[in-house]
């Protein structure tokens, strides 16, 4: 299978109503020239799981901008005010997930585990209605495993094969996402032949990259 293709394409392979996972802290990792290929599409009604929803027009920023995010899943939205005018509104729904917990619960749905138990958020509203249990005389309250039909990762270099490598905190949430989505198309800076990345420095194997495009300067 061919894996390099235009954003273009990557963007044709992404219906509606999809839930798609999407790499970065802030703009940093996040693949912004997919978003912009999202920002040209007519897709719509998608539920994103991202640490954040961009800046105000910028990033993921854009697609809350036109009203085209259904739902967000995530942890620190409050750096786009127009992601809590929209919430206000009630133009979007917001699920907020700590940021370990979140990192945490995408890797287990990469790993194919059933959830996990964790103490943070007990007592607040973000526990509400999820099971909770005793442990070693500490409560704690259950987390499901985190997945999606897409992830739309940043790297910095990926070899003909798809063996990616990061660029030091722009690695953020893209490995887990990579293992934790049905389709994953990773936005590369630069791409190699095959045996030009030591394998000591791959971090997300081939086998969890589906489609690499590459990056149009971001």
């Amino acid at each position: 299978m061919r894996k390099l293709i235009s954003c273009e394409e990557a963007v044709k392979k992404i219906k509606s109503s999809s839930r798609i996972m999407v790499g970065g802290f802030g703009l940093v990792g996040c693949p912004l020239s997919l978003v912009d290929a999202l920002v040209d599409s007519e897709i719509k009604d998608l539920e994103i799981i991202s640490n954040n929803l961009g800046e105000p027009g910028k990033g993921l920023g854009v697609l809350v901008r036109q009203k085209r995010v259904k739902k967000a899943i995530g942890s620190y939205f409050t750096s786009n005010p127009e992601v809590v005018k929209a919430f206000q509104d009630k133009e979007l729904e917001v699920e907020l997930v700590p940021q370990g917990t979140m990192s945490e619960a995408i890797r287990a749905g990469g790993a194919g585990l059933g959830g996990f138990y964790t103490p943070v958020s007990v007592g607040t509203k973000i526990a509400e209605n999820k099971e909770e249990r005793i442990l070693n005389g500490k409560k704690y309250v259950f987390q499901e495993p985190i997945k999606a039909d897409f992830a739309l990762i940043k790297a910095k270099k990926a070899d003909t094969l798809g063996n990616l490598i990061y660029n030091k905190s722009a690695r953020n949430f893209n490995p887990m996402m990579a293992t934790a989505a049905d389709i994953v198309i990773a936005e590369v800076d630069e791409i190699v032949e095959t045996g030009q990345i030591s394998p000591e420095e791959i971090v997300t194997p081939h086998l969890y990259v589906d489609f690499i495009v590459l990056s149009g300067g971001n």
